[in-house]
């Protein structure tokens, strides 16, 4: 069984892939709450920020993947154990997102912005807490999505 399944042209991971990617981003999400420094939360708020401001339709693809650009920059704070592996499946966060459709906007949006709070209060468990639990969602929404297709 390989990593991602095609929908349309979209790739979405299998369910044994979108597990691994949600243990690794949620362990990215408790490193990165450890190391986080000002200058780095300033550039997670930003994005959260300009992702927010973009439109939802038309050029949903372009939203997505400024929201998915959170996890680009989730790694880098993470540091070198973890941003190798995990810069790479920023690219399938955002397949996830657009396969999930504008409906899931909100729902990301809600996500990072707790997801801050938690990184901002130095919360690493809830930090990787909501990553997982966002990523669980956001599947779910996607492989929901392609279904109706």
């Amino acid at each position: 069984m390989g990593i991602t399944a095609k929908v349309g042209s979209i790739r979405c991971p299998t369910v044994a892939a979108a597990e691994d990617l949600t243990g690794m981003q949620a362990m990215a999400a408790r490193i990165a709450c450890e190391r986080m420094t000002a200058p780095a939360m300033k550039l997670l708020l930003d994005n959260v920020e300009q992702a927010s401001s973009l439109p939802t339709r038309p050029g949903w693809e372009r939203k997505a993947a400024a929201h998915a650009e959170f996890f680009r920059l989730l790694a880098d704070v993470a540091g070198d154990r973890a941003a190798g592996a995990l810069t790479g499946q920023a690219w399938l966060i955002g397949d996830l997102m657009c396969a999930a459709g504008p409906a899931a906007n909100g729902m990301i949006t809600s996500s990072r912005r707790r997801l801050l709070a938690r990184l901002r209060a130095g919360d690493a468990d809830g930090a990787a807490l909501e990553v997982e639990e966002h990523l669980r969602v956001l599947h779910y929404m996607s492989r929901l999505a392609a279904s109706r297709r």
